[in-house]
């Protein structure tokens, strides 16, 4: 079993900075790909990002490449969303994911253990 626990969302205005955290408990951490997903209000909980169990490889939604960056420590059991160039079309819960296995995957079905989400909201 894993524990997922996001923060670091907020309110910024269009074309601001935030990082989002999601600290695991549990099982072994450095065992399980990561995702990041976000969910907008009326709409599907949609792919974000995913990080390999090292680290070493990374998976982009389109709408985001260039702007947002994954990333994991596996010392401190946490998953890292750099998200810049924030735009008001980002507003939405953030949810970090964690799956048994090797592979990335973009599917949320794909995907084992849920954080509660945290609000990110952009202004314009």
């Amino acid at each position: 079993q894993v524990q997922l626990v996001e923060s670091g969302g907020g309110l910024v205005q269009a074309g601001g900075s935030l990082r989002l955290s999601c600290a695991a408990s549990g099982r072994t951490f450095s065992n399980n790909p990561m995702g990041w997903f976000r969910q907008a209000p009326g709409k599907e909980r949609d792919f974000v990002a995913a990080i390999s169990r090292s680290g070493g490889v990374t998976n982009y939604a389109d709408s985001v490449k260039g702007r947002f960056s994954i990333s994991r420590d596996n010392t401190e059991k946490t998953v890292y969303l750099q998200m810049n160039s924030l735009n008001p079309e980002d507003t939405a819960v953030y949810y970090c994911a964690a799956r048994e296995g090797e592979r990335l995957y973009t599917r949320k079905s794909s995907y084992d253990y849920w954080g509660q989400g945290t609000q990110v909201t952009v202004s314009s």
